[in-house]
């Protein structure tokens, strides 16, 4: 994409420090950015990000430094005051009435009135034309209920220019979307550069801040730890300022050889937390020694699929058996003793129990094994041998074996998780976004740690918002949309497009 013209500075961060009990989420971290600029700011989780974004929006207040906004010196009290001052922020998760329309949700709060009534067709022409003016195109007569996730993307863009923001932070806008919608997105940001909105772009994702950012500040441990642009950078090397160290971006695996059939599920159908139909009929198929990736935006169906598989949700089928025998109506700890791992997608509220220490996590699902207890004692000590075992098998950083696991960090925790479902050395691994927010270094571990399990002989089911992670691993892809899957791809044949297209509803 090619450059925006680049103004004066309009806002800037001088020695930013935000700490909290036990934590300095931010230290002295600056910023500059001008207007028609597209300022990406990239770490990973708990690099802060958000705290930095939302000391400039006044959802906190500073504990040192200053902002100033074209040239005055500002003291936010609320993001109000941030708002009147031309600071617009679009939330990573909407903030949207889902049956008001798009016009009635772009208003709320600051409604034009024909008094004592909101003039809804000034609103709705006045939002119309501000769609057409940065190309996002919506619906404006639509209930939020009923448009996909890339409109409500916009919805959002919208309510902060219609209060006319001149500058815009965007908190990992691409989190939900297709690659398309993702491509749709960046084009947008792009032109609201041209058009002399200044964008700070929140991102944990290196190929989006290459392809539209003008600059790249890199956040590591709350401090700033250098400032680049795309033609100096390339993955690599932002990974590597991200980590602190340099980082294999690309899984290194050979073809598989698939085995038996371990996952055979025919006709399998869920409801979700409110009683509606999640998943529609469900046929799959995993084998020994491959890997199937679920690829598909979130909220299509993949979490209730994980759960039932796992027995953490009802289900009916037609057929569900795990190496030939039954699993239908089996408790989760029936469905680990058929030999099957688990990597849960919240870590925190179903994988980890956080005032244990790190050894009682690694044996949460074997604690009434003989080798861990003696009628109903625990042998400490041979919980002890395996949790010292793991933790240096898998790069665990902790201080103690029995440090709590809540004290870890996101990456470690998750490599704890990790360590615990490889360690009874599964026949069917089932891994639900296994690297959500976890740094880049923890990524590459983690990634070579399910290859290794498919090339011992397990079969891996990888669901993953993450295409990207999709791809690199998977030897078969399958797409999910509206609690279906759609289709089959071998792993060399998936493309960004083609899967994009079946996200989205599409034909491939």
């Amino acid at each position: 994409m090619a450059m925006s013209k680049i103004g004066e500075v309009v806002l800037e961060a001088r020695g930013l420090t935000k700490r909290f009990p036990g934590v300095i989420a931010n230290e002295d971290v600056s910023l500059k950015v001008r207007s028609g600029e597209i300022v990406a700011l990239l770490g990973e989780n708990g690099a802060g990000k958000s705290t930095l974004v939302k000391m400039i929006y006044g959802l906190y207040t500073p504990d040192e430094g200053e902002i100033f906004v074209k040239g005055e010196r500002v003291k936010f009290h609320s993001s109000r005051d941030a708002i009147k001052a031309g600071i617009g922020m679009v939330h990573q998760h909407f903030q949207l009435v889902p049956v008001f329309t798009v016009a009635e949700n772009v208003i709320l709060g600051d409604e034009p009135r024909r008094w004592p009534f909101v003039n809804m067709k000034k609103a709705r022409d006045e939002v119309a034309r501000l769609a057409e003016q940065y190309g996002l195109q919506v619906d404006v007569d639509a209930k939020v209920q009923d448009i996909p996730v890339g409109a409500q993307q916009r919805v959002e863009i919208l309510k902060a220019l219609y209060r006319k923001a001149d500058i815009l932070i965007m908190d990992e806008p691409t989190a939900v979307l297709t690659p398309q919608e993702t491509n749709e997105l960046l084009k947008v940001m792009r032109g609201f550069a041209d058009s002399g909105v200044a964008v700070i772009f929140i991102t944990h994702k290196l190929r989006e801040v290459l392809t539209v950012a003008d600059t790249i500040e890199v956040l590591r441990g709350g401090k700033s730890v250098g400032t680049t642009t795309p033609g100096e950078s390339d993955q690599a090397s932002l990974a590597q300022m991200m980590v602190g160290r340099s980082v294999l971006l690309t899984v290194d695996r050979t073809p598989s050889k698939p085995g038996e059939v371990v996952l055979d599920v025919a006709g399998l159908t869920a409801d979700n937390n409110i009683g509606l139909e999640a998943l529609r009929g469900i046929n799959l198929q995993v084998r020994a020694g491959e890997i199937v990736g679920i690829a598909g935006v979130e909220g299509n169906g993949q979490r209730e699929l994980v759960e039932a598989l796992t027995g953490l949700r009802p289900s009916t089928s037609e057929k569900f058996t795990i190496a030939g025998l039954d699993a239908a109506g089996k408790s989760p700890h029936d469905i680990h003793e058929m030999g099957v791992g688990h990597v849960p997608e919240d870590r925190e509220k179903d994988g980890l129990v956080g005032p244990y220490s790190v050894a009682d996590n690694l044996v949460l699902n074997r604690f009434d094994e003989a080798e861990f207890a003696t009628r109903g004692v625990r042998n400490r000590a041979a919980v002890a041998t395996l949790a010292r075992g793991l933790v240096e098998q898998f790069d665990v950083r902790t201080p103690s074996i029995e440090t709590t696991v809540e004290s870890l960090s996101g990456g470690n925790k998750q490599k704890v998780v990790i360590a615990r479902e490889l360690a009874a050395d599964p026949q069917l691994l089932i891994a639900s976004q296994p690297t959500r927010g976890v740094d880049v270094g923890s990524i590459e571990f983690i990634h070579s740690q399910i290859v290794a399990a498919r090339d011992r002989g397990a079969a891996v089911l990888l669901v993953s918002a993450e295409l990207d992670e999709v791809l690199g691993l998977s030897d078969r892809v399958q797409v999910m949309y509206d609690g279906r899957l759609l289709a089959e791809l071998p792993g060399e044949e998936a493309d960004r497009d083609r899967i994009g297209r079946l996200m989205a509803g599409g034909d491939a």
